[in-house]
């Protein structure tokens, strides 16, 4: 049995009166609900990304629109109506086609725990990059900003309920010391027999479906990775694996 992992704090403190609401990251993606039987879904990773961590949420629906030049004034933000708030959530700052959010939060971390923030996982919009950083939220005493960068000149469209931010935390000090070896397979025997029982596995599969028989057609995606299991006769996967994450919302405290 695995020893319960310490679950790190995260302290949020709101820099204005009424700041954006910020929920636990949601699974739906427009163009995953778009394919036939919601096939992206079956790809664990993807999903796993799309909850693991917390969606800041567009309060105040406009549109921005970039011609190109490197000037602030070159980028044209309009919310749909007049709102006073506007001003201090989204801004052109940094010009280039750079637009810049303010998440009107300061996020405090356990120590050790940096806080990486950038675009909801595989949230796709057209014309518009979200961009990433890595903050150190452990001592951080102010907060920091969220930007977008226009892929090229064009308008583009931000959603009241849009997630445009998502922050996740990483103990990122660790990976310093982390030294990356590149081994050959053949010299690891039990991982070689795994990869093969699977590879072997997943070959027949696909030769069933290209033939398009019944069965596999019915069971329509092997689901090793999805259930958390090994191929057949090596050995089990451990307890630890998960296939859905729901994480705890915000709530108020002292």
């Amino acid at each position: 049995m695995t020893d319960p992992v310490e679950a790190p704090f995260l302290e949020i403190y709101p820099t204005d009166e009424r700041p954006p609401e910020i929920v636990p990251g949601r699974p739906q993606r427009a163009w995953m609900e778009a394919f036939a039987d919601r096939h992206p879904y079956r790809c664990l990773p993807l999903a796993m990304a799309n909850t693991t961590g917390w969606e800041i949420l567009n309060p105040i629906p406009f549109t921005a629109e970039w011609n190109g030049g490197k000037a602030t004034t070159d980028i044209k933000l309009t919310p749909d109506r007049p709102d006073p708030k506007f001003r201090d959530l989204v801004k052109s700052h940094f010009s280039s086609g750079i637009i810049t959010f303010h998440p009107g939060y300061l996020f405090r971390t356990s120590p050790g725990w940096s806080m990486w923030a950038g675009g909801a996982p595989n949230h796709i919009k057209d014309g518009i990059q979200p961009l990433v950083g890595l903050v150190e939220t452990d001592w951080l005493p102010f907060p920091f900003t969220m930007n977008w960068i226009f892929t090229r000149p064009g308008r583009v469209r931000f959603e009241k309920g849009e997630p445009f931010c998502f922050v996740t935390l990483t103990q990122d000090k660790a990976m310093a010391e982390t030294k990356p070896i590149i081994k050959s397979l053949d010299r690891n025997v039990e991982l070689h027999g795994q990869y093969t029982a699977w590879y072997e596995r997943r070959e027949e599969f696909n030769n069933r479906i290209y033939k398009r028989e019944p069965e596999a057609l019915r069971e329509a995606w092997q689901r090793f990775y999805f259930k958390g299991e090994m191929p057949e006769g090596h050995g089990e996967a451990p307890p630890t694996h998960v296939n859905k994450r729901r994480l705890n919302a915000p709530k108020r405290g002292v």
